[in-house]
């Protein structure tokens, strides 16, 4: 995984022993980071998006963009708002069986 957390730390003027101190982990660590040696737990991303005010896709890329699968049309965000708007008299129904009671019940 690339990131531009380097560029990110040195447009602040921050050493690495500096943002280090801020994220709570090693300078090693931010190195580590920095060249690529090492990819961020989830939490630690989580905390430098935070710190540079910039979602975590913003900072952190993928090696290959051609292995991450696309969304599907549904869950792109145009999509998701447009479904929001739709009444629930439009939205489909499909069947759910019970299975304690083998009972079908409808639900949308």
């Amino acid at each position: 995984m690339r990131n531009d957390l380097k560029t990110l730390r040195e447009h602040h003027g921050w050493s690495q022993g500096a943002l280090a101190d801020q994220l709570e982990v090693s300078r090693q660590t931010v190195n580590a980071l920095e060249t690529g040696r090492y990819d961020p737990s989830l939490p630690l991303a989580f905390r430098i998006a935070r710190l540079f005010a910039r979602p975590i896709e913003a900072i952190f890329h993928p090696d290959d963009l051609d292995a991450v699968p696309s969304l599907p049309a549904e869950l792109t965000p145009v999509r998701r708002a447009a479904a929001k708007t739709q009444t629930n008299a439009q939205a489909p129904t499909t069947a759910i069986r019970d299975a304690s009671t083998g009972a079908a019940g409808a639900t949308s």
